[in-house]
């Protein structure tokens, strides 16, 4: 942004630590520069400026701008951040003073200026206020794609830079639920990260990069580091899944996962779902579930089948894992509730399928969904029954619904109607007439999360059993469920916590 002094700034990228990786451009506005400044340890040495060392010349004015501590440790009555702002202010006070008097100052900045780089907390500071041109430069994620010549994404992979510093369980859950990633600032955070990548599932595929395009390079596979010798300038790499290991050429065996992928599909996927998604070689689901999870990498095989063949899925998951396959079954919701994890688990009890190894990952589930649109009418106890019939007999059902009604819980009813079963909802309507108040707050919730999602309010007495079909849930209030309609002309339910 042009300003009214007559001084440029420069934010020069150096790209990883090879002088032959500099741009044209880079070098060119190292030479027209009058101040070469670029930042340092305390120790005064600099690896920016050793990489653009052959450009800097007798004339040239340097400014070493040194960091005033490098750990979290400091007397400083701001911390850690309060010492670091300090220098950076002062740091750049001294660049705008020589931009002031006019001259071109090249501030150099290893890799790219903007990418966890020193001098964007310059540029922050000054490029408002002066003429400013930052100059790309070769990163070092792309710096240790290259010396591991393996694709880092393709397609529509997605690629997740990752700080190493990120507390233990959030490096989990983004390794986890990403195609391809760099994790960066390794050093003394190497254990958390290789933790994470366990964690995560992604251990087998990591990549280990160091001091890529300089002095001391090294690259292997990330399992095999001794954690004592890993320098700042490190990463770890997650390469595109594209091309990964094929099945009957991994050391490790198959093994069946059961995803959760809530009511409503991709927006409702957990980070740790979506990774088992992406890590699987097969997808085995009821095919309207499966249609819900988008292509997460390609060369997957999708099985879909009816919804009336649990027992026969679960089998032929167990099956594909037993030959080594990784295998996701899909299941909408959460696979615990009224879904698939009781017909995988009921079958891999069996002996043939003792020794295949069964997760099971949660997910949000219809109820949950359908009260969070509503309001927050689960708020206290609530029991959950299925209306389906074709597992049970109705006169269960029936039982239930009363007991739970008597005892005064909110009801969150699955599986309420079919083309095939009419009677249910107008049977459990009766039933619980008897025992609560014709105006006691019924959600009516269809496709929540979906395309066609609607949320009505309606009481127990006016619940029209024609208006529910099987993507229909009833969350049936209790005695201390409440209604109300706010300002906006939207009814909101919720139970109180307190009861009585």
């Amino acid at each position: 942004m042009s300003g009214t002094t007559t001084g440029k700034l420069y934010g020069v990228g150096l790209g990883p630590g090879d002088p032959n990786l500099l741009t044209l451009a880079a070098v060119k506005a190292i030479a027209e520069a009058d101040v070469v400044a670029y930042h340092s340890a305390r120790h005064g040495r600099s690896i920016a400026r050793s990489i653009a060392a052959e450009h800097i010349r007798e004339d040239h004015v340097e400014e070493r701008l040194m960091y005033p501590l490098t750990v979290e440790t400091t007397d400083h009555p701001g911390g850690y951040r309060g010492a670091l702002d300090d220098f950076y202010e002062e740091a750049a006070a001294r660049l705008a003073a020589h931009l002031d008097a006019g001259r071109t100052v090249a501030v150099l900045a290893e890799g790219d200026p903007l990418f966890y780089g020193s001098y964007q907390h310059m540029h922050k500071r000054l490029a408002d206020r002066y003429d400013t041109t930052v100059i790309p430069g070769v990163t070092s994620v792309s710096a240790a794609a290259a010396r591991l010549g393996t694709p880092l994404c393709e397609a529509e992979e997605v690629l997740t830079i990752i700080p190493g510093t990120l507390p233990e369980d959030e490096l989990a859950a983004r390794l986890a639920g990403t195609d391809s990633a760099v994790v960066m600032k390794l050093g003394r955070t190497f254990p958390t990260v290789r933790r994470a990548l366990e964690r995560a599932g992604r251990l087998e595929d990591a990549r280990y990069v160091e001091r890529a395009f300089m002095p001391g390079e090294r690259t292997e596979t990330l399992a095999d580091v001794d954690p004592s010798t890993v320098p700042y300038f490190s990463v770890a790499v997650l390469p595109s899944r594209i091309d990964a290991v094929a099945p009957e050429s991994r050391e490790t065996g198959g093994e069946v996962v059961v995803v959760g992928t809530g009511p409503a599909g991709a927006p409702w996927l957990t980070p740790e779902s979506r990774g088992a998604l992406q890590g699987a070689d097969d997808l085995v689901g009821y095919t309207t579930y499966l249609d819900r999870v988008p292509v997460l990498r390609p060369g997957q095989r999708r099985h879909g089948s009816d919804n009336k063949v649990e027992s026969e899925r679960a089998e032929f998951a167990l099956d594909l894992a037993r030959r080594g396959r990784r295998v996701a079954v899909v299941s909408g919701g959460d696979p615990g509730v009224f879904a698939m994890a009781t017909a995988v688990l009921e079958v891999a009890c069996e002996p043939a399928y003792a020794d295949v190894p069964v997760r099971v990952l949660p997910g949000v589930t219809a109820a949950n969904a359908a009260a969070a649109a509503a309001g927050a009418p689960l708020g206290h106890d609530y029991a959950t029954i299925s209306l389906s019939d074709r597992l049970k007999p109705w006169d269960v059902i029936s039982r239930r619904l009363r007991a739970a009604a008597e005892a005064d819980l909110v009801l969150a009813l699955y599986n309420p109607g079919s083309k095939s079963r009419t009677h249910q909802v107008a049977a459990a309507r009766d039933l619980l007439l008897e025992v609560r108040s014709p105006d006691t707050p019924v959600v009516v919730a269809r496709d929540v999360g979906g395309p066609e999602q609607s949320v009505r309010i309606v009481t127990l007495k006016t619940l029209d059993p024609a208006e529910v079909d099987m993507r229909t849930l009833l969350l049936i209030g209790s005695t201390q469920t409440r209604a109300v309609e706010r300002a906006d002309g939207r009814t909101i339910t919720w139970t109180p916590r307190r009861y009585g």
